[in-house]
């Protein structure tokens, strides 16, 4: 029996994860701040160990035994990185790093990074491979880069990273997220009868499932080590790139009485990213997604309305992460 240990475990993802993770018979630890305590959704299968604590306070000696790391756990999008740049480096690069180093020293075989394709950033070119520029735009996505960077120096003969670089996600889960594009245009509608765009609608942005991503996290894990061993692999699906107006259409279809209202007040979002996933076909052939933007959003449309989601939920703090982040930061 494979053992894990999951950070970030009662994440958006991670909660899909540590749920993968038991069904396909390993036996999961899961690491969580609880900093999101109290946001559940929907209930949640526990992971079969707890450790309620910050990652970065796990000792060396605590990850003998394990044969996989997912590193989930972070400051986890562009809006909660420019909070405050210096906690998001402490946590998204400096403590990615240490747990990478650690684990190294400790026997892991395997470490898997939650990267993101936002490391591209403001793209000279569409449909970008693993080999293409970083042009991050934000601390988020400058964090990320930069803890790819130092952890796949750490690779050896007995040390295999592998750098997940996850499309926009999107779409349910127990632990449910409404800042993120998708996701928030259709509370939006939902909420205030209204689909409220912040840019022009025209920049591109891959988007992948949560469950997907978490099924990629599996995936990995089975792999044979010389197929991924230091890798960096962009998660989605070349069908999953859209333009902001395409969801926002994808949207106003399942909310028609929902008025759309560009407000420019970003102006030219410098985020502007259509990724190609050929990689992850080429060494995974057996992988594929389970699901589209149509069903992911229509399934999240039906949990809405079965849970009569509100305006009262929308403006609240419980799905918007960074609301709750900065009532943590201010105790």
């Amino acid at each position: 029996m494979k053992k894990i240990l999951v950070t970030g475990s009662r994440g958006y993802i991670g909660v899909h994860l540590v749920a993968l993770c038991k069904a396909y018979g390993m036996h999961v630890t899961g690491c969580d701040i609880g900093y999101f305590e109290g946001c559940e959704w929907d209930p949640f299968p526990p992971s079969d160990v707890e450790w309620k604590k910050d990652f970065l306070s796990i000792k060396e000696n605590e990850l003998e035994g394990f044969d996989a790391i997912c590193h989930l756990a972070a400051i986890s999008n562009d809006p909660m990185g420019e909070l405050d740049e210096n906690l998001t480096y402490r946590v998204n690069r400096d403590g990615a790093i240490s747990l990478a180093q650690k684990a190294k020293k400790a026997g892991v075989p395997l470490f898997l990074f939650a990267g993101s394709c936002s490391v591209y950033g403001k793209a000279g070119s569409l449909d970008l491979d693993e080999n293409a520029p970083f042009n991050p735009v934000s601390a988020y996505a400058r964090s990320k880069v930069e803890a790819e960077r130092e952890i796949s120096k750490l690779s050896s003969s007995s040390f295999s990273p592998v750098f997940l670089r996850n499309a926009t996600a999107f779409g349910y889960s127990p632990m449910l997220r409404i800042d993120l594009v998708a996701n928030n245009l259709l509370s939006c509608a939902l909420a205030t009868r209204e689909i409220r765009v912040m840019s022009d609608g025209t920049p591109w942005r891959p988007l992948v499932h949560c469950k997907d991503i978490a099924r990629a996290f599996i995936a990995l894990i089975q792999a044979p080590r010389q197929l991924v061993h230091n890798q960096s692999i962009n998660i989605g699906g070349n069908n999953e790139n859209y333009q902001v107006k395409q969801i926002v259409e994808k949207v106003k279809s399942l909310v028609p009485d929902a008025k759309v209202v560009y407000t420019g007040e970003v102006g030219a979002d410098p985020r502007n990213y259509r990724v190609s996933f050929d990689k992850l076909s080429k060494l995974l052939p057996d992988f594929k997604l389970q699901y589209s933007l149509d069903s992911g959003l229509e399934e999240l449309y039906k949990f809405m309305k079965e849970k009569k989601f509100s305006r009262e939920d929308f403006f609240s703090d419980k799905f918007v992460r960074l609301r709750r982040l900065k009532q943590k930061l201010q105790k």
